[in-house]
């Protein structure tokens, strides 16, 4: 006969059971740590589970110790993709695409390791083992517990009442978008089948499937420019943040204040505005292509479609009207066969720029150098007789007129300022001392390594970087630069989302800066502010400044383009 407290232990078991699973399946994250954080929340994934469970055992008259291995199994593997879904978008602002961010994990395996001592990523793995195997001994007896109940006749009904009641709760209150959703934590099996989804597209799509939308028409000359060098400096991870959040915009207004000065001084201008990036937080590429070809590029397989094709660029462009065209890429570290689709006359990678300093972390280069280096080795050298660059070095501001060269078009996307926001460089005030291969010491370097890097509190990193870029851009401007260049500083996306908080914007900003009083005010036309600070409201996704750029360079913007209201 069993024994009267029988009853009572196995509901208390039943209880604690469901609520240490509901417990792993269903918290939010403690921003801006990676730290789970618990919310009074139901997994709509535990009562499926448990529903599940209920018709087996009702079917198979018990749920033996192989089937409640495979589904602790099972189980353990849905809380770590369960904290993947709620933690990883926290951190980097926006939702992962396992097809595309699993391609870089193990470049960003690398830049973290940057970081770290052997030791510590060995401890960080064993700990990680022991984690996990604790993690399937818990939820293996917990499953034991669902199981034994599943198998008593008495428990069935309720088990099975208590499952679809949730199911039926949740799915009600999903179609009417009522406030009800609140009470669920996201279902695990959504974001599994939106990634085998994606993973479908990526595998099955091809050039031929599926053609792209229409591009921006490059069909106007250059002539509004007078022949002079146009650069997209891609500033890495300037997001509208930095405007919006205000501690930020405290921040960086003194750095800011200085641009200004030093634009004034030299006689610039700038107009600014906002545009809408195709990525947050990362895949920098999907901006770069963005504004050069004018294509929407937020579907990553949009991009890879791109590349397969042979669209007008920005870059094919100032190519045809006589300019040389320069990838100033640093960053790039590895061969980049892709890259081939812009055409550029020259592309420098991280390898032929010409540093020859000590390295500084995963990146090397510090940015400071990488524009001295450009200054030195296309802005201040004439074209020989053959068209071909880099031959005759001439004053250390710009070029001889005597030795007149092709306009350049230069793209260069920054590093420094990209996450973790570690090390950065000593700033320099010597533009000579920069092109020297002792330009930084064992010291230096040392000291930038062993800055605290935290991707859980990445801020204040963050704004020490942002210090960074604004003081060697306000020294080059005012020092260095040609006089009439026509200067576009656009962020490629917002920072990640340890720094922007949840539910940012993807907007960034974008400034022009030059001396043509005309060109600019054609840009105001089209949404653009005077000044460093740049309306409120972006003006339009950021391919749809590609064709306002092409319309002002040519002489007006009779023709609205995509980012005209």
């Amino acid at each position: 006969m069993p024994h009267p407290t029988a009853p009572l232990q196995s509901l208390l078991r039943l209880l604690l059971a469901l609520i240490v699973l509901n417990a792993l399946l269903a918290f939010g994250n403690l921003w801006p740590s990676a730290w789970p954080r618990p919310e009074a929340r139901l997994s709509v994934d535990l009562f499926a589970g448990l529903l599940v469970l209920v018709l087996w055992a009702r079917w198979r008259g018990a749920v033996s110790a192989r089937v409640t291995g495979i589904v602790a199994a099972l189980a353990s593997l849905w809380v770590l993709l369960h904290y993947i879904d709620v933690t990883i978008p926290a951190l980097l602002g926006r939702p992962v695409n396992a097809w595309w961010d699993g391609r870089h994990l193990w470049q960003l395996a690398r830049m973290g390791g940057e970081f770290a001592a052997g030791w510590q990523i060995a401890a960080v793995l064993l700990a990680t083992c022991a984690g996990l195997a604790l993690l399937f001994m818990l939820v293996r007896a917990c499953v034991r517990a669902l199981g034994a109940a599943a198998a008593t006749p008495r428990w069935q009904a309720p088990l099975a009442a208590l499952g679809c009641a949730v199911l039926l709760t949740h799915g009600a209150a999903s179609v009417a978008h009522h406030d009800l959703q609140r009470m669920f934590a996201p279902p695990v099996g959504t974001m599994v089948a939106a990634q085998a989804s994606l993973l479908s597209r990526a595998l099955s799509r091809s050039a031929g499937e599926r053609e792209l939308g229409p591009g921006p028409a490059f069909d106007r000359n250059v002539a509004a420019l007078g022949g002079a060098d146009v650069f997209v400096l891609f500033a890495e991870a300037y997001g509208a943040i930095t405007l919006d959040r205000p501690e930020l915009a405290a921040a960086l207004a003194e750095r800011r204040r200085l641009l200004q000065q030093a634009l004034d001084a030299g006689g610039r201008q700038v107009v600014s505005a906002r545009v809408t990036s195709p990525t947050f937080g990362g895949a920098s590429w999907l901006a770069h292509a963005a504004l050069l070809s004018g294509i929407d590029t937020q579907d990553p397989d949009d991009y890879a479609l791109l590349l397969t094709t042979q669209r007008p660029t920005l870059v094919s462009h100032f190519a045809q009207h006589g300019y040389r065209t320069i990838g100033w890429m640093p960053g790039l570290q590895r061969p980049w066969p892709e890259g081939a689709f812009y055409g550029f006359d020259r592309l420098a990678d991280a390898d032929n720029t010409g540093y020859a300093g000590l390295p500084f972390g995963y990146w090397r280069i510090p940015d400071q150098v990488s524009i001295a280096l450009l200054q030195q080795q296309e802005l201040n050298r004439a074209d020989d007789d053959t068209g071909d660059a880099g031959l005759r070095t001439v004053s250390l501001h710009g070029v001889d007129p005597s030795t007149p060269r092709a306009p350049r078009f230069i793209v260069f996307p920054t590093l420094t300022t990209h996450a973790p926001f570690r090390p950065v460089p000593p700033y320099l005030a010597d533009p000579q001392r920069l092109l020297a291969a002792d330009a930084f010491s064992d010291e230096d370097v040392s000291r930038a390594l062993t800055a605290p890097v935290s991707w859980t509190d990445p801020t204040p990193a963050y704004i020490d970087a942002m210090h960074y870029q604004f003081d060697w851009l306000t020294r080059w401007l005012r020092e260095e630069a040609p006089r009439n260049m026509l200067l576009i500083v656009i962020g490629d996306h917002q920072p990640v989302g340890g720094v922007t908080g949840p539910n940012a914007s993807w907007d960034v900003p974008v400034h022009v800066i030059g001396t043509d009083e005309a060109l600019l005010a054609r840009l105001e036309v089209a949404g653009f502010r005077r000044g460093l600070q740049p309306d409120v409201t972006a003006i339009g996704p950021m391919h749809g400044l590609t064709q306002t750029l092409i319309d002002a360079f040519a002489g007006d913007l009779s023709r609205r383009s995509a980012l005209m209201p």
